[in-house]
């Protein structure tokens, strides 16, 4: 059976889901303001529920996977149609908010590429409940396990102020730099 190659992938994960999930949730009570406050940004609570969702979503495939007589492809399915309703609702509460809270849209571009993982999630665990031994499919559903945990650190690390340094934010402070020096 294929899912016995991946019981060690699939024991770690649920661990390290676990641990990021509780990171997250003291990350959270440090500064509940950012988020529950009439004047939180509501960027920050799609940030803090994105992370939620993806570590939760790589908790749930984990953890459901080990379960003798399961499989992936069920639980992946489910939990990938859960974040992708998560994404059409984190955008509409984007869209609702531009005209208080204008800038907000800026995050709406990383929700389409959480949508697109959460889509590919749906159609490899389709493919895991046509057959239940379909290596390719558990790879690639193992594979976004692993993206959803990158995506959560990410979006945690937005959320609690961490400094980007990535070469967009760069060209754009070095643009700004120079506009202000002339």
């Amino acid at each position: 059976m294929a899912l016995d190659d991946f019981n060690d992938f699939l024991l770690a994960s649920g661990g390290v889901a676990g641990a990021l999930i509780g990171l997250l949730f003291v990350a959270i009570s440090v500064a509940p303001e950012k988020l529950l406050s009439e004047k939180a940004a509501q960027s920050h609570r799609v940030r803090a529920a994105t992370a939620l969702t993806t570590f939760t979503n790589a908790l749930s495939i984990s953890l459901f996977t080990l379960i003798p007589g399961l499989g992936a492809g069920w639980t992946a399915a489910i939990v990938a149609i859960v974040g992708v309703l998560f994404v059409a609702g984190s955008l509409i509460s984007l869209v609702r908010v531009r005209k208080t809270q204008p800038g907000e849209l800026r995050d709406a571009g990383f929700l389409v590429g959480v949508a697109v993982v959460f889509v590919l999630q749906l159609w490899f665990g389709l493919r895991l409940v046509a057959d239940q031994d379909d290596h390719g499919a558990l790879q690639g559903v193992c594979i976004l396990v692993v993206v959803c945990f990158l995506v959560g650190i990410a979006r945690a690390w937005e959320l609690i102020g961490g400094p980007s340094i990535g070469l967009r934010s760069q060209v754009v402070a070095t643009f700004r730099d120079h506009g202000d020096g002339e």
